[in-house]
C-alpha cells in the first residue's frame, strides 16, 4: 500500500503535514475530509514495492514525447480514463527511455498516484509538462492543457531546428578549411622543404617562416594533437562548474553582435515558456519558478529566480525583469503594457514572436557575411602559402 504526505490545515488554521498509508489518494483526502479536516494537498512519498524502482533516469527524445502527447490528448479527448491511455500507449513507443519512463508512470498512476505526481518522480520530463499536468488536474481542462503543451514544444523545436539547419553550411565550409591548412602546412610545405635543401639560395622571411612552420608540424604532429586533446578535455572539465559556465554566458553575453542574438534566442524562449504557463491558468511565482527549471542557461536560470522572489515579495514582473540587467528594453515596455492592461500571457507570446523573428533575420544576415569571409580568408592563405613556396624557385630561375 502506498504512503502519501498529506498536507493540511488545523484547528487554528496552521499548515501541518504527516504520512499516511492508502490504496488511493482520493481514498486518503475522503477519509480527512470525513473527519472535517480542510486538505490542502495530497501527493506520494513512498510507492509500494511493485513500482518503488523507478527506471533509470535518462534523456527522454523529444520529438517522440511530442508524438505521445498527441496521441495522450486524443484518447482523453475521446474519454478514455488515463490509466488505460497510458497503458495502450507505452507499449507503442519506440524510444526505450521513454517507454520504460511512461510503463512506471502507469504503474504509478493505477494505484492512485496524481497523473502529475506520477510523472514527477521519473526526473526525465520537462518542468513544464510537470507544472502543466497540474494545472490541468486542478482546473478539470487537462486536455487544454496538453494541447498548449503540444503548441509550445512543436513550435520550440521548429525554431530550434531552423536555426540548426542554417549553420550546417558554415560549420561544413570551417572545417574543410581548417583541413585544407592542415593540409599544406603538413604536407605540401615539407616537400618544398626538402627542395629547398638542396638550393644554396638565401629564402626569403615569408618563406622561411612557412617552411620552419611546416616542419616542425610534420615531425611533432603527435604532441600538438596530445596538446589539442589535453586543452579541449581541460576546458570540458572546466566547463562542468556552473561557475564557469555562467562566466562564460556572461562573456558571451558581452559580445558586440553574438551576445544580443543569445540574448534574444534566450529571451524568446523565456517568454514563450512563461506565456504557456500563464495561460494554462499557473501563478505567476510558480511560472518563474518552472521557467528556471527549465532554462539550460544559467546565467538566464539565475536572473528568474531573482525575478520569482521579487514578484514574491508584491513586485511587478517588469520591475523585477528590469533589475535583472539581461532582458532587452524593448522586452521589458512589452511587458509592462501586458501587466497594465491584464493581457500579460498574450504579450509574452508576442515578445517571444517578435525576437524569434529578429533572431532568425540576423543570424541569416549574419551568416551571409561570414560565408564570403571564410572564402576571402582562405583565398588570402592559400595565395600566402603560394607566393612564399614559388617565391626562391622564380628568384632562382631569374639569376640565368
Amino acid at each position: 500500500m502506498p504512503e502519501f504526505t498529506v498536507e493540511y490545515a488545523d484547528s487554528r488554521g496552521a499548515i501541518r503535514e504527516e504520512t499516511a498509508s492508502a490504496d488511493s489518494a482520493q481514498a486518503l483526502r475522503r477519509r480527512y475530509v470525513e473527519r472535517g479536516i480542510l486538505v490542502r494537498s495530497v501527493r506520494v512519498s513512498r510507492a509500494p514495492a511493485s513500482s518503488a524502482a523507478s527506471p533509470a533516469r535518462g534523456r527522454i527524445d523529444l520529438e517522440q514525447f511530442i508524438v505521445f502527447n498527441e496521441q495522450f490528448l486524443a484518447l482523453n479527448r475521446a474519454g478514455m480514463p488515463i490509466p488505460q491511455s497510458l497503458d495502450l500507449l507505452a507499449g507503442n513507443v519506440r524510444n526505450k527511455t521513454l517507454a520504460n519512463h511512461l510503463a512506471a508512470v502507469r504503474d504509478d498512476v493505477k494505484v492512485g498516484v496524481q497523473t502529475s505526481q506520477a510523472f514527477a518522480k521519473r526526473q526525465a520530463f520537462p518542468p513544464i509538462y510537470i507544472t502543466s499536468l497540474l494545472a490541468g488536474e486542478r482546473s478539470g481542462a487537462l486536455a487544454s492543457v496538453l494541447e498548449r503543451y503540444v503548441t509550445y514544444q512543436k513550435l520550440t523545436l521548429a525554431i530550434r531546428k531552423k536555426i540548426m539547419v542554417s549553420l550546417i553550411y558554415p560549420a561544413i565550409l570551417i572545417a574543410l578549411v581548417i583541413a585544407l591548412v592542415v593540409f599544406l602546412v603538413t604536407f605540401v610545405v615539407p616537400e618544398f622543404a626538402t627542395l629547398y635543401e638542396t638550393m644554396d639560395a638565401a629564402l626569403p622571411v615569408s618563406t622561411q617562416l612557412l617552411v620552419g612552420l611546416g616542419t616542425a608540424s610534420r615531425d611533432n604532429w603527435m604532441w600538438l594533437l596530445a596538446g589539442l586533446v589535453a586543452m579541449v578535455s581541460a576546458v570540458a572539465w572546466i566547463l562542468r562548474s556552473d561557475a564557469a559556465r555562467i562566466s562564460l554566458e556572461r562573456i558571451t553575453f558581452r559580445a558586440p553582435v553574438i551576445g544580443q542574438l543569445w540574448i534574444r534566442y534566450q529571451v524568446a524562449q523565456v517568454s514563450r515558456l512563461l506565456g504557456t504557463l500563464l495561460t494554462g491558468g499557473i501563478p505567476l511565482t510558480r511560472a518563474l519558478e518552472t521557467a528556471s527549471e527549465s532554462m539550460g542557461s544559467g546565467l538566464l536560470r539565475g536572473a528568474l529566480v531573482s525575478a520569482k522572489g521579487r514578484v514574491h515579495e508584491g513586485q511587478s514582473l517588469t520591475d523585477s525583469l528590469l533589475q535583472t540587467g539581461i532582458f532587452p528594453p524593448l522586452a521589458i515596455e512589452m511587458v509592462r503594457v501586458g501587466e497594465s492592461t491584464g493581457a500579460l500571457p498574450a504579450m509574452l507570446e508576442s515578445v517571444a514572436e517578435f525576437f524569434d523573428e529578429e533572431v532568425q533575420t540576423k543570424t541569416t544576415a549574419l551568416l551571409n557575411l561570414v560565408e564570403p569571409a571564410i572564402m576571402i580568408g582562405m583565398g588570402i592563405f592559400v595565395a600566402f602559402v603560394l607566393i612564399s613556396l614559388y617565391l626562391p624557385i622564380f628568384s632562382l630561375a631569374g639569376q640565368f
